[in-house]
């Protein structure tokens, strides 16, 4: 009778080990989490309902600067904007279904030049899209959305892995300010437009030709042009508002209502970051409480 309570109690121990060891390693499987990392930034990524998409969703304006880091004059700077090959643009403004040429104009002001992004919608109809304030001193960039597009004071200023060889075409002795030639019904051959994406593939893509290198200060504060109202420095005689002038219904305003500009759209819809890990990154700030790390959808 004691050789068989022990033997009892030797088999509830075995049966209550098993138990305890299934247990804990079915909670590890559930809690484990992989992780994938990165040299130079840990990115996340937060998806937007169809539903919930914004105009402003279709061109990222980090992809905007980052195109314009890699390029040699602005010639080369609007291939790169209407390349087939990386899609940096999935605006369709004119809903023909079928993406937006951006063209691009220029006016020179000694050692600042602007630069802006315009869509061509139409016969003789063109909407400004993004703008580039460049000036000499420190060869600084500034890219300013359309406030139609973005909301007010969307600003963002790039700080370059290494100086853009636009910058020695622009101060040297070959520049000449730049007026697309081209124009609703005549588009380079090389551009052949495509259906837009869904956003949350549009942002696949640019995550993938945007350069990490690159650092990309978001703020709602123009750096630029501390003593003048927004936008009243870039505003010249190629500036175009064609579509927001016969849809002022489609305007930022008007599509988030009670929302400032992109920065709060974003946030408000859960939006994540790419932190660089250059100790001077200083992403989102200014008009916002301070926040810092660098904004992406």
């Amino acid at each position: 009778m004691k050789n068989f309570s022990i033997l009892s109690v030797l088999i509830l121990s075995l049966v209550l080990f098993s138990c305890s060891t299934s247990s804990s390693t079915t909670s590890s499987s559930t809690q484990a989490t992989p992780i994938t990392t990165t040299t130079n930034t840990t990115t996340t990524t937060t998806a937007i309902a169809p539903e919930n998409s914004d105009i402003s969703d279709n061109l990222d304006l980090e992809a905007v600067a980052s195109v314009f880091g890699e390029s040699k004059d602005l010639e080369d700077f609007e291939k790169r904007l209407n390349d087939p090959k990386t899609q940096i643009s999935n605006l369709d403004l004119n809903k023909d279904g079928k993406v937006d040429y951006l063209r691009v104009v220029s006016k020179d002001k000694g050692d600042e030049k602007i630069v802006t992004i315009q869509a061509v919608i139409g016969k003789d109809q063109y909407q400004d899209v993004a703008t580039l304030d460049v000036k000499k001193e420190n060869n600084s960039v500034q890219v300013v959305g359309d406030p139609n597009i973005y909301g007010p004071n969307y600003y963002i200023n790039p700080v370059f892995a290494a100086t853009p060889l636009i910058m020695d075409w622009f101060w040297g002795p070959m520049f000449t300010p730049w007026i697309s030639p081209f124009y609703w019904g005549f588009f380079p051959p090389f551009f052949h437009p495509w259906v837009p994406f869904p956003p949350y593939i549009y942002r696949n893509n640019i995550n993938i030709h945007i350069n990490n290198n690159n650092i990309y200060h978001h703020t709602n504060f123009n750096h630029h042009n501390h003593d003048l109202q927004h936008n009243t420095n870039l505003q010249h005689n190629l500036s175009r508002n064609d579509h927001f002038n016969t849809h002022p219904n489609q305007s930022f305003q008007n599509r988030n209502n009670g929302i400032y500009n992109k920065h709060e759209l974003d946030m408000n819809r859960g939006a994540t970051f790419t932190r660089s890990a250059h100790p001077n990154f200083g992403g989102f700030h200014g008009g916002m409480g301070g926040m810092r790390g660098g904004f992406r959808r």
